[in-house]
């Protein structure tokens, strides 16, 4: 779960937005959705992690979102026999554990997949990201860019616009 942010266009870090709801609704989706395990990145504004989350703290969330995604990345890595990670952000409040599901099903859970959530044609999250592929995502990230390059050349597509909005609030 990426949350490390400061949201400067939101005008607060939006791990604190509606009293942390937005994080806990997020944490929710992954583990309804079928994530085993479920870590938070934290850096602009660290708070507790709601229940049966892990919390990653990322020293350098000042330098962009690719920041918050290596740390998510390093984290899986260090952990055994992981087929995948599920990529999700603190600020698409709608999307619940159905469009988690949809995507890790449309994966297979397979090493070499990569799936990503569209809204109305529109790319979202969450993004699946197999094995296969955590390597090279975090050598192709650099500064507030995250992943969209390297998705961009290798994602398998999932239309999800019947289960949420997939709006991504930048603003309040």
């Amino acid at each position: 779960m990426l949350a490390a942010g400061a949201g400067r266009r939101y005008g607060k870090p939006k791990i604190l937005a509606a009293q942390g709801e937005w994080l806990a609704n997020a944490v929710s989706a992954l583990t309804v959705g079928g994530c085993d395990d479920v870590a938070v990145t934290m850096g602009a504004a660290v708070v507790e992690a709601p229940d049966g989350a892990a919390t990653i703290r990322v020293g350098d969330w000042a330098d962009g979102l690719s920041a918050s995604v290596r740390a998510a990345l390093t984290w899986a890595t260090e952990k055994n026999n992981v087929a995948g990670v599920v990529l999700h952000v603190v600020d698409t409040p709608d999307v619940g554990g159905e469009v988690v599901a949809r995507v890790i099903g449309q994966s297979g859970r397979r090493r070499d997949a990569v799936v990503r959530a569209t809204y109305r044609g529109a790319p979202g999250h969450p993004v699946y990201l197999g094995a296969d592929h955590l390597v090279a995502v975090m050598d192709s990230m650099n500064g507030d860019v995250g992943a969209a390059a390297y998705l961009r050349a290798h994602v398998e597509t999932v239309d999800c616009a019947d289960l949420a909005s997939g709006r991504d609030i930048d603003e309040p």
